[in-house]
């Protein structure tokens, strides 16, 4: 027997469904996340630790309303600044947001940096487990492409407004170690807001200048250093069982971002044929074609020209990395956004 919820009918006692978006800082998980989100009827949770923080939303590269596309995010923001954030706390969080989700009939989609944070709650939360089964995505890229495009997006945060933003949270005695500071983007910038503060960087533009440069590549420098890191954790929950994670390979992508004179067009071409048709395409599988699978109001020949191309890939690559399991359905309907409390979350 089947039960309904909120226009969704799900089998009793099946498990959920829950789709994981991983990879390293800059290779474009929000992106990805957003694009299944629209394709498939669902929600986005994000597993950030720095982006749960209120403020830096340059600084911290938080998904702006026009990015997010009318897709409802949870656990961006609601946290103070100067918080602590922990492990336990998004397991709780986090553990409540996918509920609500699911509750409602929606595809939920986890999608962020922190992946100890993802797996402190699929791997210590016996739970989560029990309840849901997973589609792990990996969107990576090559090192040195990756590394070029990062440096060019440090020079469009600056453009942004780092400075300014990073000026409003600087504090001579603050922590770097605790809550939103901690982001890389803020400790850089300390000498710099140290020497302005005492008035040395007055009327001497050659300083500032040579100052803010030195900060911006100190950026860069760990930003790359925690793609590595990121890279390195995704590489060892791979071989980890229980993690079956498909590869998804935007460097073409990222290569196509750092030319001088970019195409938009090209960019959206290459983003669709290596990255989000694929990754639309595992998840079909994952949730057997008959899901939420519809973009915007898509039609039944639609749907099964999608199902078509997703048996076509599995035939034509044995042992491919997919995420297929069993059916469960789902019937998208608009609902509330889940958001962090200050002292627990709440949905609202």
């Amino acid at each position: 027997m089947d039960r309904t919820t909120n226009g969704a009918t799900m089998p009793c006692g099946g498990k959920g469904k829950v789709v994981l978006v991983m990879g390293a800082t800059a290779t474009g998980k929000s992106k990805l996340a957003v694009d299944l989100a629209l394709r498939f009827g669902g929600e986005v949770v994000n597993s950030d630790k720095i982006q749960v923080h209120d403020g830096l939303g340059v600084v911290t590269n938080k998904v702006t309303a026009a990015e997010s596309r009318g897709v409802p995010h949870h656990l961006i923001g609601g946290v103070s600044p100067d918080a602590e954030y922990t492990a336990a706390d998004f397991c709780r969080d986090a553990t409540r947001a996918v509920k609500s989700v699911h509750a409602r009939g929606r595809v939920l989609v986890i999608a962020g940096g922190s992946n100890r944070y993802v797996e402190a709650l699929l791997d210590g939360e016996p739970a989560f487990r029990r309840r849901y089964k997973c589609c792990f995505l990996w969107v990576d890229a090559d090192l040195p492409v990756l590394d070029r495009y990062i440096r060019d997006r440090v020079d469009g945060m600056l453009e942004q407004g780092l400075v300014d933003e990073v000026r409003g949270f600087f504090k001579p005695d603050a922590d770097y170690s605790r809550g939103i500071r901690r982001a890389i983007g803020v400790p850089e910038m300390d000498t710099y807001f140290r020497l302005e503060a005492m008035g040395k960087l007055d009327g001497d533009d050659e300083l500032r200048a040579r100052l803010l440069s030195d900060a911006a590549d100190e950026i860069k420098a760990n930003t790359c250093r925690l793609a590595r890191r990121q890279l390195r954790k995704i590489r060892r929950l791979h071989g980890t069982p229980g993690w079956s994670i498909r590869r998804l390979d935007a460097t073409e992508v990222l290569m196509l971002k750092t030319r001088e004179a970019t195409d938009p067009e090209t960019e959206r071409a290459a983003w669709e044929e290596d990255v989000a048709g694929p990754a639309a395409r595992a998840v079909a599988t994952f949730l057997d074609g008959n899901g939420n699978t519809r973009e915007g109001h898509r039609d039944d020949d639609n749907k099964a020209g999608l199902v078509a191309a997703v048996a076509k890939e599995v035939a034509m690559t044995p042992g491919a990395e997919c995420c297929g399991l069993q059916l469960e359905k789902a019937v998208g309907a608009p609902g509330r956004v889940f958001r962090l409390g200050r002292e627990a979350a709440a949905v609202v």
